[in-house]
């Protein structure tokens, strides 16, 4: 893509072309249906709506092209994502990869670990899910228990997490493990699992209402690669507050969303109260 040089009118014009040429008039405004931690709502226009965003980087886009971001100026990216609801557009690539891991990655990893992961992420090719809370480590979180053995070239792990959401769906999980047990903050690390690995168990919870995206999931001498280690060893506490820090963008971003769709729902159910009303009584 060329480099506009921060012309926001000359990127605005391509962007609208490129949205107009790509994105599936059948999806028009159905973002909130089709998004989430579960397996997606998925259609060839879905399939194929996914596929253009995420070779061209806009599903995040101001991460670095070089690990398959848009590369993006904050203000192309507002312009971006002006251009998106001018037509009813939404990014079908999210989740807990590009919410939460992907920008914790960019600033904990090393680089073989952004090339390998970023991209897949970029590309909603592998789905992430979070191994934090322990059935005695909810609230006080660094109570944590699972525990990561050092077996040389690989770390053995051990332990269970709860509530954690889409892991049936998840491909990866980032964890946080003990990796010292004579102190707390200081003896935890981060680390990635992969969740296909002999020894991963993951049983759905299931809530009163149905099934839910919560689950239990259990490690059973679990071999870790020391390569997936990110950050420094037992010094995973500080991985964790900053990837928590996003967390709670994400959560006041999935609040205002719901909030909007809210107040959308209820405007339409006026408009319609209003019209039947006018219909009824034969005009105002």
């Amino acid at each position: 893509m060329a480099d506009f040089g921060g012309d926001t009118d000359a990127f605005r014009n391509e962007a609208k072309a490129w949205l107009e040429a790509n994105f599936p008039p059948s999806l028009k405004g159905k973002g909130g249906m089709m998004q989430g931690e579960g397996p997606a709502a998925s259609s060839p226009d879905f399939n194929a709506w996914t596929k253009a965003m995420g070779e061209k980087g806009w599903g995040v886009p101001t991460w670095p092209k070089k690990y398959g971001g848009g590369g993006l100026t904050p203000a192309e990216a507002r312009v971006l994502q002006q251009e998106m609801n001018r037509i009813g557009a939404w990014n079908p690539i999210g989740g807990m990869g590009t919410m939460m891991f992907g920008p914790t990655l960019l600033e904990y990893g090393t680089e073989e670990q952004k090339m390998e992961h970023i991209p897949a992420i970029a590309t909603q090719k592998v789905r992430w899910c979070q191994g934090f809370s322990e059935p005695g480590a909810g609230s006080d979180l660094a109570s944590l228990s699972t525990k990561a053995e050092d077996k040389g070239d690989y770390f053995l792990v051990n332990g269970q997490k709860i509530w954690t959401s889409g892991g049936q769906w998840a491909d990866m999980c980032f964890c946080l493990v003990r990796t010292d047990n004579t102190k707390k903050h200081e003896g935890i690390s981060f680390v990635l699992i992969d969740m296909k690995d002999p020894g991963v168990e993951v049983r759905p919870i299931r809530l009163i209402a149905g099934a839910s995206p919560f689950c239990e999931t259990f490690f059973t001498d679990v071999k870790v690669p020391k390569d997936n280690l990110v950050g420094t060893l037992n010094k995973g506490w500080d991985v964790a507050k900053y990837l928590l820090t996003h967390e709670r963008d994400m959560i006041g971003a999935i609040v205002s969303w719901r909030a909007a769709a809210r107040n959308k729902s209820a405007a339409r159910e006026t408009r319609r109260l209003i019209a039947q009303h006018r219909d009824e009584k034969g005009g105002f």
